[in-house]
């Protein structure tokens, strides 16, 4: 499967996401140079109101995967699709270290029932 943008991205994290609407998870897929999707790793998985990121873990599984960029998604339990400060957060920080890794953060997703938002479609990545 290649990724071409979003809406690739949100049906590529659809065909494999948890059934748990009320448990919040956080995955990534992993890409080649061609952006062809090498794998998906779950990175955490939490509790109603949020989930812990290692960016180290994150970083971790993209390197032996050889991947050349990454794309994370999340999910909102509470079916509310807005950007909250810690995602802003996590996502300036997978950001900062996909620079210097050289493994680029090319989207954060965050979903739910209703749909998705694409942090990079709105101009925050």
């Amino acid at each position: 499967m290649k990724i071409t943008g979003s809406t690739e991205s949100y049906c590529a994290f659809k065909l494999f996401w948890p059934a748990y609407d009320h448990i919040e998870f956080m995955y990534m897929l992993m890409l080649n140079r061609q952006n062809q999707v090498l794998g998906y790793h779950q990175i955490s998985k939490g509790g109603m109101t949020g989930t812990i990121i290692d960016i180290r873990v994150v970083f971790q599984v993209a390197l032996k995967a050889c991947a050349t960029s990454i794309i994370v998604a999340h999910n909102h339990p509470s079916g509310n699709l807005e950007v909250s400060s810690a995602d802003r957060k996590i996502t300036q920080n997978l950001k900062e270290a996909g620079l210097i890794l050289e493994i680029p953060l090319l989207d954060h997703l965050i979903l739910s029932s209703e749909g998705f938002y694409s942090m990079a479609d709105e101009g925050i990545l």
